[in-house]
């Protein structure tokens, strides 16, 4: 018992220090001044800028890495992996691309909310929380697609921050989400590796229900945070 405990502490530990930068993120909230002006100040086609802005988001979003880990924890062939995460690229590229040409707005808090519900979601399902408790399980694939909609809508949402031009803004848009996919590879591979090396440990089986749970809370915390935003900005 002794030694479960020591090996659960520095996983606390970790999970932690995740959100403590859940919380800065939730909080900072949108595209950093310095790309916010860049952008503003460039008008028209700009691809190489708005690719580094999508892999750069990509990468740093915490919400959306969270998410693919929670997506890939059971998924052992590279086969199906590759499906799942296509099922997510095709939601976030649908709903990132309608959000802003065709210029639907919703609240940003609530999207991040809905998100931070999708981490949470993911790591219930992992635990078999839905079988157990309900009887039934959701259609994973379907799930990863319809919160895949709602990332989408969270990158929308980021970009309509920027006030955009219209002058070349499919181009831009293209090269955000080119940037996004890019980002997401990278930081894909970097946890497929990580993943790969835990699961051959002695450890991996003992810890999946930590590592769940603390996932699920990683989730509710970025759910706490989006709400009590919302309810700062609306002055509830």
């Amino acid at each position: 018992m002794k030694r479960i405990l020591v090996r659960v502490r520095p996983l606390q530990a970790g999970i932690a220090a995740v959100v403590l930068l859940l919380a800065d993120a939730a909080l900072a909230h949108g595209v950093a001044a310095s790309d916010k002006a860049y952008i503003q100040s460039h008008p028209g086609t700009n691809i190489i800028p708005y690719i580094y802005l999508g892999a750069k988001h990509m990468v740093t979003g915490y919400d959306h890495l969270l998410f693919l880990f929670g997506v890939i924890f059971f998924l052992y062939r590279l086969k199906d992996v590759g499906k799942y995460v296509t099922l997510f690229a095709i939601g976030h590229s649908t709903t990132l691309l309608i959000g802003v040409l065709a210029n639907i707005r919703a609240d940003p808090f609530v999207v991040d909310a809905i998100i931070g519900f999708s981490v949470a979601y993911k790591a219930l399902d992992n635990l078999g929380a839905f079988r157990t408790v309900f009887g039934f399980e959701p259609n994973q694939k379907a799930a990863v697609l319809i919160f895949g909609f709602f990332h989408g809508f969270g990158l929308a949402t980021k970009l309509q921050e920027l006030a955009l031009s219209r002058d070349g803004l499919f181009a831009n848009l293209v090269s955000f989400n080119i940037g996004v996919e890019i980002g997401q590879f990278i930081a894909l591979s970097i946890i497929l590796i990580l993943m790969t090396l835990w699961r051959r440990s002695r450890s991996f089986d003992r810890s999946v229900l930590v590592a769940n749970a603390l996932l699920m809370t990683a989730g509710f915390v970025l759910v706490g945070y989006q709400l009590t935003g919302f309810a700062m900005e609306h002055g509830a």
